[in-house]
């Protein structure tokens, strides 16, 4: 199928790096056709992630200017050279191509990279929820070993990607023990989760929760210092993993996701997630919407670590 002509958008990025509040700015620009084997979507919904602000501090840094938005929905509207499973006008979501274009997703039209229909039954919002924290909760867990019988202790399930990795982990027939505030609790537990309150004093919680010590640990939750206390409980730092204290996982000898050999961001898999979801039995909470205008107040909200739940723009 042909691509259509370069389009006019608006699109929230940075030319230099620096802290997100300084260099983001709403700018217009001319978006081009897909690239091969890539398609063009006019944004319904952008997911927006702790690491949007980490690229504007040079996290995979590159070209510049470079956009946000990581993860988006959208109507298709073009596609590149051998894409044959799309059609225009289809709803899609998926992750966003933000290296090889000057926007990502928090845009009126973005570039995909990986796409899935949105099954009927799932609203545009919630499909754009999906793909980062799945992907990433998936492929972590394939690193770090969750399998049937196996008990794992999520450290942050209150997060989007704690909060897929619970489900996840429970879908594949682990025991699961969930560390999170009062927000998410008593949804995690109605999944099958033990949960317990995070901070000072979880060795000792779970001393009481537990007989022995989980068998692995993922710890997905900001940056806290709670490192030491997870592998003093895990007994053994290569049974703990990290998403987010990377620096300590080096003091430490604990197990980064950037790092682990065989780690994959697991974006086949959400065509089977989104099926879950339009079916009410998988879910990432959203905790608000935004206008792509009110991009500075999800910032200003993102940098609260206190969403409770992901941020969404609407285009």
């Amino acid at each position: 199928m042909p691509t259509s002509a370069s389009v006019q958008t608006r699109t929230v990025r940075f030319q230099t790096y620096g802290e997100p509040a300084e260099v983001l700015r709403l700018d217009e620009t001319t978006l081009p056709g897909p690239a091969d084997q890539r398609v063009r979507v006019k944004v319904q919904a952008c997911g927006l992630n702790p690491a949007d602000w980490a690229l504007c501090r040079g996290l995979f840094a590159g070209s510049l200017p470079r956009g946000i938005g990581l993860e988006a929905s959208g109507i298709v509207d073009a596609v590149g050279k051998d894409v044959t499973d799309v059609e225009i006008g289809q709803l899609v979501f998926g992750p966003v191509d933000f290296v090889n274009t000057s926007s990502a997703g928090a845009s009126d039209y973005a570039i995909l990279q990986h796409w899935t229909p949105v099954p009927e039954g799932l609203d545009a919002a919630h499909a754009a929820a999906l793909p980062m924290a799945v992907a990433i909760a998936y492929g972590s867990l394939d690193c770090l070993g969750v399998e049937p019988g196996k008990t794992v202790l999520i450290n942050g399930a209150g997060t989007t990607v704690g909060f897929a990795a619970v489900q996840i982990s429970l879908m594949r027939g682990a025991r699961v023990i969930a560390t999170a505030g009062p927000t998410f609790a008593d949804r995690l537990h109605a999944f099958g989760a033990v949960v317990t309150a995070y901070g000072e004093g979880l060795p000792e919680r779970l001393s009481a929760l537990l007989d022995k010590s989980p068998d692995l640990v993922l710890d997905v939750a900001p940056v806290s210092g709670a490192l030491p206390a997870l592998v003093q409980i895990a007994g053994d730092p290569k049974r703990v993993m990290t998403i987010s204290d990377f620096a300590a996982a080096k003091t430490l000898g604990v197990r980064s996701n950037l790092e682990e050999p065989g780690m994959r961001i697991r974006y086949d898999v959400l065509r089977e997630i989104a099926d879950l979801a339009a079916e009410g039995r998988f879910s990432i909470p959203i905790a608000r919407t935004f206008a792509l205008d009110e991009w500075k107040t999800a910032l200003s909200v993102s940098e609260t670590q206190q969403a409770r739940g992901k941020l969404i723009l609407l285009p």
